[in-house]
């Protein structure tokens, strides 16, 4: 069956009640246009790059603000709301980048943990260690909801196409990417890797952003999407500010594009050998 689902854009800043109250604010906005799913970017609750300023903060699962109020939201409207993401406190003193997936009746259907952490060196001087204070998921998972079968997916992860092929082997029809992709990033790869995840898997994908310049001083890339089974972007928003953008999902798309392109049906098996090159004087063996 058809549904309707929203990515909402969001600027988040460094305080959690006010990016609740933001959040809420869209919801609200995505479901008077008949959205039944509806999905945040990551971190939903708090950019904030001062790690000692985000601890003072944070709350673990059962106290945390943008949790309750997501509940809440699903509950409201009888709607799928997914939080995108979150910062969770975790026992250990560490911290979990944390997906929901409530159900119409605010129950939370799904968690997912963000499994590979933004460990990396940009050109611009940027410098990100995600895995000095997060720790990384290992789990991920493919849920039956009554309108599709859902992947999981945050930000980082959509590098990492083995993670999508693997949900979509196991009847994924729509995959989530919720993301706080940087600048720089974003305006190199963010459109061209989303659209590869949907092409090669035959499935949808929706990818709720961050954008613009955030209280903690990063600048995010924006340019929200949902994207169909052949690659063709069906909606998104601008580089900078808050948006909701709502398109048709129709999970019988995927299967006509499995059918026109069944690369899941013809995959097979192979060894990789490393096998040596050239040589002065003639061809390796």
């Amino acid at each position: 069956m058809s549904f309707k689902a929203a990515a909402v854009q969001m600027c988040s800043g460094v305080d959690p009640v006010k990016n609740a109250a933001a959040m809420a604010r869209l919801v609200r906005e995505a479901a008077a246009q008949g959205a039944t799913y509806v999905q945040t970017p990551e971190m939903t609750g708090m950019l904030q790059r001062d790690r000692a300023a985000a601890r003072a903060v944070l709350a673990d699962e059962a106290h945390d603000i943008i949790v309750k109020t997501g509940s809440e939201l699903a509950r409201e409207f009888g709607i799928h709301m997914h939080v995108g993401s979150t910062a969770i406190a975790l026992a250990d003193g560490k911290i979990a980048n944390r997906g929901f997936l409530f159900g119409p009746d605010g129950r939370i259907l799904n968690r997912y943990d963000k499994i590979h952490m933004f460990d990396v060196d940009l050109d611009n001087g940027e410098s990100w260690r995600e895995s000095a204070a997060y720790t990384a998921g290992s789990e991920a998972r493919v849920l039956s909801l009554p309108f599709a079968e859902m992947g999981f997916a945050i930000c980082y992860d959509v590098r990492f196409p083995a993670l999508f092929r693997a949900q979509a082997m196991a009847g994924a029809e729509v995959m989530t990417v919720p993301a706080a992709f940087t600048k720089q990033t974003g305006e190199a790869h963010w459109e061209i890797l989303l659209r590869a995840r949907a092409i090669e898997n035959g499935v949808f994908v929706i990818a709720a952003a961050q954008a613009g310049r955030h209280e903690d001083g990063r600048e995010t890339f924006g340019h929200s999407m949902i994207i169909d089974p052949w690659g063709t972007v069906l909606a998104s928003a601008g580089a900078t500010g808050e948006a909701v953008i709502v398109a048709e999902i129709d999970p019988a798309a995927v299967k006509a594009a499995h059918d026109k392109i069944p690369n899941l049906r013809n995959g097979r098996e192979f060894s990789v050998e490393k096998a040596a090159g050239a040589v002065a004087g003639g061809v390796a063996a």
